[in-house]
């Protein structure tokens, strides 16, 4: 993948979730998404002597994070056909994301890993036309072996467990919440994270006895973490979406990426990853 590390985060002051979701930096010295450089093709245009259908520039997609591995394998399909594009995967929580865009970050896709996430972002108008995609259902997870005996999702009201969720906010959050609710349990929680990404990595380190996280996510950290059986978890699965930013100045690359993620082809990498495909 070829993002890099920002040198300029954006800070959401009003974000309730608090703190910066790291965005990749773009090429030519921190230029917008897609601009060109003084004598280089326009966005999305070809280049002198290439063919009309190939794509340039570059194309800023912020993705949730329980994205990550089948964004990174779609962006080297579309790069591998379109050479002269580059395609930035900014992975975070969805919720730190969709503010990020209403305060006016530079991105041409957003991906939000629920609807409810993906609405702000249409309220706001600052997407349009979202498309579903794929839904996810949550995972109990504990660390490899299960050294707490985790047997069922009561146990996390366990007071002696050390308890990870994802902040309710974000989608995840949301929907172990609910989860929870539904079965009457109230959590002995000890951390809420931004993402689930970072609920994952406290599991697999074993600074956490148990915590829920979608099951893509635990099928990616395998052979470091156990998931326990739990029921209910299909009545509060998510849906994820996609939509192109509104404003974007690659619209056509955009289209594309989009094109892509919903293809027959890209059944494939979402159920081998653990995703529902929504038809």
């Amino acid at each position: 993948m070829k993002a890099r590390i920002l040198a300029i985060a954006w800070c959401i002051a009003v974000l309730p979730l608090g703190g910066c979701v790291a965005v990749a930096d773009l090429p030519g010295g921190g230029t917008n998404p897609g601009s060109s450089a003084p004598g280089s093709s326009a966005p999305g245009s070809s280049a002198p002597g290439s063919s009309t259908d190939e794509l340039t520039g570059t194309l800023t997609v912020f993705a949730a994070a329980s994205l990550t591995e089948v964004f990174t394998e779609f962006e080297a399909e579309l790069e591998e056909q379109n050479p002269a594009l580059e395609v930035v995967l900014v992975f975070g929580g969805s919720s730190a994301l969709a503010q990020q865009l209403l305060a006016g970050a530079p991105a041409d896709v957003f991906a939000a890993a629920d609807e409810t996430t993906m609405q702000v972002a249409v309220d706001g108008e600052v997407v349009q036309a979202p498309v579903a995609f794929a839904r996810n259902l949550l995972a109990l997870a504990v660390p490899r072996g299960n050294p707490a005996g985790v047997v069922s999702l009561g146990d996390l009201a366990r007071p002696e467990l050390i308890v990870a969720l994802c902040a309710s906010e974000v989608p995840c959050g949301r929907a172990a919440d609910r989860l929870l609710l539904e079965r009457g349990i109230t959590p002995s929680v000890d951390t809420r994270e931004q993402d689930v990404r970072s609920v994952l990595t406290k599991i697999e380190l074993g600074e956490v006895d148990a915590g829920l996280v979608y099951a893509t996510d635990a099928r990616v950290a395998s052979d470091r973490v156990t998931t326990v059986p739990i029921t209910g978890a299909e009545e509060v699965a998510t849906t994820a979406s996609l939509a192109i930013v509104t404003g974007s100045s690659q619209q056509v690359a955009a289209a594309a990426f989009l094109a892509l993620v919903t293809s027959s082809g890209a059944v494939r990498v979402l159920r081998a990853a653990g995703f529902t495909v929504v038809p």
